[in-house]
């Protein structure tokens, strides 16, 4: 009877529940598309996480979810600003977007181009770090207000090592690499950084700041050098950040508006949120291209698995099951004149990037295809892109780290803490390799190198084959190294620089579109609602994927699991 009673009440609970999400549907459809006026300025509000691919919507009153812009929906938005008469100008408020460095790149040169409209571009900072004024320095004129502080003084790399917690709690972990350079097992073995580790952020820190340096350089008119001496001055108080060149004008937000006001020459600005922009659409701009490019996002770490998120909408994994039934859809869709597959993932499980990858090439034999990096497209990430066509990346984009690790805890020092214990008996010499409750032996150790060697060479023999070279000429290039962009492309690992706007240049020569037309591009997945994952969600629970935010980039799926990865040895958070 109680369980009936249960059931009954889940049953009516989920039924108001459904009626309310369809009721609420139902009116947001029924919403009129937002106006847009005549002699408008787009303000660009910039705040959160920028993903590549949507999160799921809650369209329920009260609890809903803030629509969020994706990159992708920023770079349409910009370009058809530039050409929309109604849109008189752009602000631009950078406000410590989730952003890495590719991305901030990306919409940096969609400002850019949009200035090339003749159309003006405010940038009004508050609080802003070095990313924010990165953005920023696209613009005509910088603003900030008189009593904030520009907190931009050069970068630091951040990583997180839980060696001395995890033995406090009794956890060990067994990790085997291939590649003097993948250290993905790292920050659970040592206490600090390996000096192949220390190289390559060291290498990572130089590259990024370089282009730093070179970027606000040229916005602000100086040498690199002299960018460099004036950084090493930070952070600044308002009134030295204008002294020293970096911001044009000490005003208040009103005091902003009116002198774009007045270089309008306007009575009132009109002030348009991006979102509005975005939901009104294309609808009164002339444009409405009849050429539809997919734009096929690969988001987060790779998991072998049907789902794209869980009920709660979590973005953060990048699902085999999901994305090949995405990569489907896009094949049959006759609409579709090409793909652009856009790559932002560290890597992850290893048959899960094979199972991905072979997906990708049956679309290629049936539509032109591109690669296209954002912040990291490393490992797996990488693995996945070696379909044999044009690879695109930008300069700061995290990729390479061709190499292999496995990884496994054992758990018999909490248990023992917990007082719980384990009885296992076996059939087969390795039946225990993968137990939790006793680390490998060395028969099984020696097991784990021999396929770890072949993973290896399969995952070097592939990007050989896919960069056209010998196996020879790769692999000192492999070894788990992480390169950068602008190092990947010197070192032949990708073929050109450049974001969304190189890789339909590109993409129209190879599907053969003219150079001056225009396109639509496609997102794949679309908007989703929570609705929508109910009803095919398979993943975890909340509370692992509150775990797994903890701990990013080292998803616990990966390593409660255990088993052989294709996985970036780390994620530097450069700030």
């Amino acid at each position: 009877m109680k369980k009936f009673i249960i059931g009954l009440l889940t049953g009516i609970l989920l039924t108001v529940l459904s009626v309310a999400i369809f009721f609420f549907s139902l009116v947001r459809l029924g919403e009129r598309r937002p106006y847009v006026p005549d002699e408008a300025t787009l303000v660009l509000r910039l705040d959160g996480e920028i993903p590549e691919k949507s999160p799921i919507e809650v369209p329920i009153p009260f609890i809903g979810t803030r629509q969020v812009a994706t990159v992708r929906d920023i770079w349409s938005m910009l370009r058809t600003a530039a050409v929309d008469k109604r849109i008189r100008a752009v602000v631009v408020m950078p406000d410590n977007p989730g952003l890495g460095w590719a991305k901030a790149e990306e919409i940096r040169h969609d400002l850019t181009q949009f200035r090339k409209s003749g159309k003006p571009v405010f940038a009004f900072l508050r609080r802003p770090r070095l990313r924010d004024y990165y953005v920023a320095s696209a613009a005509d004129r910088i603003y900030m207000s008189p009593e904030d502080v520009l907190d931009v003084k050069g970068l630091r790399a951040e990583l997180m090592y839980f060696k001395r917690g995890l033995d406090k709690l009794g956890v060990d972990v067994y990790v085997q690499h291939v590649g003097k350079y993948k250290n993905a097992g790292e920050p659970f073995t040592n206490t600090t950084m390996s000096p192949e580790t220390r190289e390559v952020v060291n290498s990572v820190l130089d590259t990024v700041y370089g282009d730093v340096l070179r970027i606000f350089g040229a916005a602000r008119r100086r040498s690199p050098e002299e960018m460099r001496a004036i950084l090493d001055d930070g952070p600044f108080t308002a009134a030295k950040a204008k002294e020293k060149g970096l911001v044009d004008e000490l005003r208040y937000e009103d005091q902003m508006y009116g002198e774009l006001k007045a270089r309008l020459r306007q009575k009132e600005i009109q002030k348009l949120p991006y979102m509005d922009y975005l939901r009104a659409g294309s609808r009164g701009t002339g444009l409405d291209p009849k050429t539809r490019i997919a734009f096929l996002v690969g988001e987060g770490t790779i998991l072998h698995g049907s789902g794209g998120g869980d009920a709660l909408g979590s973005e953060e994994a990048f699902t085999s099951g999901a994305f090949i039934r995405q990569v489907r859809e896009v094949a049959k869709d006759a609409s579709i004149r090409g793909v652009i597959l856009r790559v932002d993932s560290p890597g992850g499980d290893a048959i899960a990037s094979d199972e991905i990858l072979r997906e990708v090439k049956l679309l290629r034999d049936k539509k032109p295809l591109v690669i296209s990096m954002s912040d990291a497209a490393a490992s797996g990430g990488y693995y996945v892109s070696m379909t044999g066509d044009p690879m695109i990346a930008y300069p700061n984009t995290y990729t390479g780290s061709i190499g292999i690790v496995y990884g496994k805890l054992t758990l018999r020092g909490l248990y023992d803490k917990l007082g719980i214990t384990k009885d296992i008996i076996t059939r087969g010499r390795h039946a225990a390799i993968d137990s939790d409750y006793m680390p490998p032996n060395e028969a099984a150790k020696a097991k784990l190198s021999e396929v770890m060697d072949l993973f290896y060479r399969e995952f070097v023999s592939k990007a050989a084959q896919s960069r056209r070279v010998k196996y020879e000429q790769l692999e000192p290039l492999a070894q788990g190294r992480v390169w950068m962009g602008s190092q990947a492309k010197a070192n032949g690992l990708i073929d050109e620089i450049g974001g969304i706007d190189k890789a339909i240049e590109v993409l129209k020569r190879k599907a053969k579109i003219p150079a001056g037309e225009q396109v639509r591009l496609v997102a794949y997945p679309p908007r989703r609602t929570i609705f929508d994952q109910w009803l095919r969600s398979t993943e975890p629970s909340v509370e692992l994927n509150m775990l797994r935010s903890l701990v990013r980039p080292y998803d616990p799926r990966l390593w409660l699991r255990g088993g052989i990865m294709r996985i970036a040895p780390y994620v530097v958070d450069v700030q």
